[in-house]
């Protein structure tokens, strides 16, 4: 029997505690039931014959199309931004980045020719008896400055660009290779790639142009002409870093290299001596001996400016932009865009050497540019 207050059917299902709560979730309020799309006819509506149970209520009307004056400033929009666009890369046409292209090689060399005849003697005496006595051997006398960051480049790549340098001058003046005029591949492995085609024919068709002179790029010596002795090269000198820009770095490398030198032994003056036979030889012949060749210093002082962009930091290349030597002993009229030319021990530089020089002629004005070695850069035989 049903309580006080209860309906007569007991309590509806959707009451608390009436009917099962799992339906409770689908019971549907009253604004969902009035944003349905589909309305139950009316009785008075469903009279007719046919007359479906359901009508659509038409629900929220969907958003028109846009008109066609949107559509024509759509493509107004459109036209204004492609002609801007043509517009722009014809004043300003895009470029594909690259790096700057390396400037050729500018290079000079004097020759220093002597007042006398040029000292010899043994390497070593030379060496403690000259200016170079105090001089470092080898790469030892090639010394980094200290390693300062500029306003675009940091304390690495400085330092990159100044062990590159170290690494080119050790190469192109102190390795044996390159001294005694062989082919110089660790110098072109450092060679910025756009330059390579100038070292190339510069050491293969050397002229003396300013650009293709082999000397410019590295020191060698004729190995049918000269010897090197055995005592190492001494070295002096100073380097010092700048930035060019915010994208390169510059580095001057000033050194003066002593090498000791005396003819080579196809050259060497020889003497006719006997020479004893063996016991059981049943005599002696005559030989061609060669007599000992004393050395002679031969001097040179290089100034390279180089140059290293970043791509150059990146893939340890060096850019030579200039070269400036002074050489001597070495007569002013010899050729040296092939090979360094040192007079050796005992002998002199002609009075006039140089072929003069002609200011109607075309070409380099510095053809016959020549200097003169002064007597206290030569070895006093006094140690």
């Amino acid at each position: 029997m049903s309580g006080p207050g209860d309906p007569p059917e007991g309590t509806p299902e959707s009451a608390p505690g009436g009917g099962d709560d799992e339906y409770r979730s689908v019971v549907f309020d009253e604004s969902f039931v009035r944003a349905a799309p589909l309305q139950e006819f009316s009785a008075q509506e469903r009279i007719g014959d046919h007359a479906p149970a359901v009508r659509s209520r038409g629900g929220p009307r969907r958003r028109e199309r846009g008109s066609p004056q949107q559509a024509v400033i759509l493509v107004l929009l459109i036209a204004v931004a492609f002609a801007t666009a043509v517009y722009m890369g014809v004043q300003r046409p895009y470029q594909k980045p690259t790096t700057r292209a390396a400037e050729p090689l500018r290079s000079t060399l004097v020759p220093l020719t002597p007042r006398g005849e040029v000292p010899g003697g043994a390497a070593d005496d030379l060496y403690a008896s000259s200016p170079a006595r105090g001089f470092r051997i080898g790469a030892e006398g090639i010394t980094l400055p200290a390693v300062e960051s500029t306003a675009h480049f940091s304390d690495d790549q400085v330092r990159e660009a100044l062990g590159t340098a170290k690494d080119f001058l050790v190469h192109s003046a102190l390795d044996a290779d390159t001294l005694a005029g062989g082919d110089a591949r660790a110098v072109r492995m450092l060679i910025d790639p756009d330059q390579l085609g100038q070292f190339d024919a510069s050491l293969s068709r050397p002229a003396d142009d300013g650009q293709h002179a082999a000397t410019g790029w590295v020191m060698r010596f004729d190995p049918e002409r000269v010897s090197l002795a055995r005592e190492p090269v001494r070295v002096r000198g100073s380097m010092r870093v700048t930035e060019l820009n915010s994208s390169a770095l510059e580095v001057v490398a000033d050194h003066t290299y002593v090498y000791a030198v005396r003819r080579a032994a196809a050259h060497a003056p020889r003497t006719d001596t006997p020479a004893t036979g063996t016991a059981g030889t049943g005599g002696g012949r005559d030989l061609a001996e060669p007599v000992t060749v004393p050395h002679s210093l031969f001097t040179v002082r290089r100034e390279a400016r180089l140059r290293f962009d970043r791509e150059d930091l990146r893939d340890h290349h060096v850019e030579v932009v200039e070269s400036a030597l002074q050489a001597g002993p070495q007569a002013c009229a010899t050729a040296a865009a092939a090979y360094l030319q040192p007079l050796f021990a005992g002998q002199s530089a002609p009075a006039d050497a140089s072929a003069g020089t002609n200011p109607y002629a075309t070409g380099r004005p510095t053809d016959s540019l020549c200097g003169v070695l002064t007597p206290d850069a030569q070895p006093t035989g006094r140690r």
